[in-house]
């Protein structure tokens, strides 16, 4: 309930009339039934300028020390975050990393929209990085339609006179859904778990704009604050020139199925 109080209230007529931002292919997004919404990540903005634009609810894992500050700060924070319905996802590994998934997944089965970012982080230079493959376990473990976007002219830019950072008319551009049914039990397959990434992110990259470099961004953004440079290559598309992975044969039907 607070989610939409929230939404139509303050965000909705917020967002319009401050940002003014566009959006296109929004027929794609369907009007019910779960999907995930995979995104390039160029500003903070992004978080709340998609959901905005979009009627349907959105749910956006967040990385778990947001909701465990104990600074007052951290903890309006965190209750925002609960009372909105987002997740905490914890990226440590092991149990919590997998109770983590556990709770993402319950999104999907309950049929609702969940927004994520391949790239991980925020793009450290406005390009698009390469995508982990995390997401493609989750699409393939999921078995939803997978909805790309590109985000365009999100960033945070200070304004003339008050210098207050605000963005200029920010675009989204929603592709038409991708499928990657036939290789659900693909399992741990790393060949193919990298080419569903891949694609994913060639899709976003074609509606984003965005020039793809075959480097993580938590990678460049580490070497920058380390004060060194760290060498990445532009590729045409992500996976450029990997074969497309043999789908997997079907399981044996049991003999209780025949």
């Amino acid at each position: 309930m607070l989610y939409w109080v929230f939404k139509w209230v303050l965000f909705v007529p917020v967002v319009r009339a401050v940002f003014r931002p566009t959006i296109e292919g929004a027929e794609n997004v369907p009007d019910a039934g779960p999907a995930i919404l995979v995104s390039n990540h160029i500003s903070a903005g992004d978080t709340f300028v998609l959901p905005a634009m979009i009627r349907r609810r959105v749910t956006f894992p967040a990385k778990a020390e947001l909701f465990t500050s104990r600074s007052l700060g951290g903890r309006v924070v965190g209750w925002f975050l609960r009372n909105v319905g987002q997740l905490p996802m914890d990226r440590s590994g092991g149990r919590a990393s997998a109770t983590s998934m556990e709770g993402v997944l319950s999104v999907l089965r309950r049929g609702d929209l969940l927004g994520i970012y391949p790239e991980g982080t925020r793009s450290p230079d406005g390009r698009l990085h390469k995508g982990k493959t995390g997401v493609a376990r989750l699409v393939l473990q999921a078995g939803v339609p997978v909805i790309p976007v590109g985000m365009i002219d999100s960033q945070f830019v200070p304004a003339r006179l008050t210098r207050i950072p605000l963005m200029r008319r920010p675009k989204i551009r929603i592709g038409p859904p991708l499928d990657f049914s036939a290789y659900a039990g693909a399992g741990n397959d790393r060949t193919v778990l990298r080419w569903v990434t891949d694609e994913i992110m060639a899709a976003v990259m074609d509606l984003s704009g965005q020039t793809y470099v075959d480097a993580y961004a938590s990678s460049v953004k580490d070497a920058a604050m380390a004060g060194r440079e760290f060498p990445t290559t532009e590729l045409a598309r992500p996976g450029a020139d990997r074969p497309v992975p043999t789908p997997p044969a079907p399981a044996p039907a049991e003999d209780g199925a025949r």
